[in-house]
């Protein structure tokens, strides 16, 4: 007779582990040579609502717009290219993400700020804030502070996430 499994595993992702991983995977689809930033929507009950990453605009090429980071600013990426948080935010299942909670591997600039509070997500969860000194984040900062939203950095006992996507049949 076989034996019952009665536990359950021990080793699976908390909440916070898996939307990160998520948001993670999903700056994978960025073409930005450069950085590659994903961001994940979680509802009030833990379910994916939206996820984004930096890119370009629907129907605007990735071969005819700039990926540059320096040189005259229509020569750059930075007009042109959609953040991971406003995407993330546009591509939503529901219709109202009050209550929300973002993921995003970089600290949200003061545009995807103004986004994130006037959705109502309540809480910004990021990987990292290597921009903390710029006056991008620091009136993004100052928007969440005066506007109330939490805002928290990362933290996790889980090193790695890995994935197969193919299994043996040996």
């Amino acid at each position: 007779m076989q034996e019952i499994q009665t536990k359950k595993r021990t080793d699976y992702l908390s909440w916070d582990d898996y939307f990160m991983a998520v948001a993670l995977l999903s700056a994978q689809r960025s073409k930005d040579p450069s950085t590659q930033v994903g961001a994940c929507v979680a509802s009030p009950d833990n379910k994916i609502v939206g996820v984004g990453y930096n890119g370009f605009p629907w129907g605007c090429s990735d071969d005819e717009l700039p990926w540059s980071r320096e040189g005259d600013y229509l020569d750059t990426k930075y007009p042109y290219v959609c953040h991971a948080e406003l995407n993330a935010v546009l591509n939503t299942t529901i219709q109202n993400l009050k209550g929300c909670k973002i993921y995003v591997g970089l600290f949200p600039c003061n545009e995807c700020t103004k986004v994130i509070i006037q959705a109502g997500i309540k809480e910004i969860i990021f990987l990292s804030d290597k921009y903390a000194d710029s006056d991008s984040v620091k009136a993004s900062k100052l928007m969440l502070d005066i506007s109330k939203t939490k805002y928290r950095q990362f933290t996790s006992e889980t090193r790695e996430v890995s994935l197969q996507l193919f299994t043996t049949n040996e």
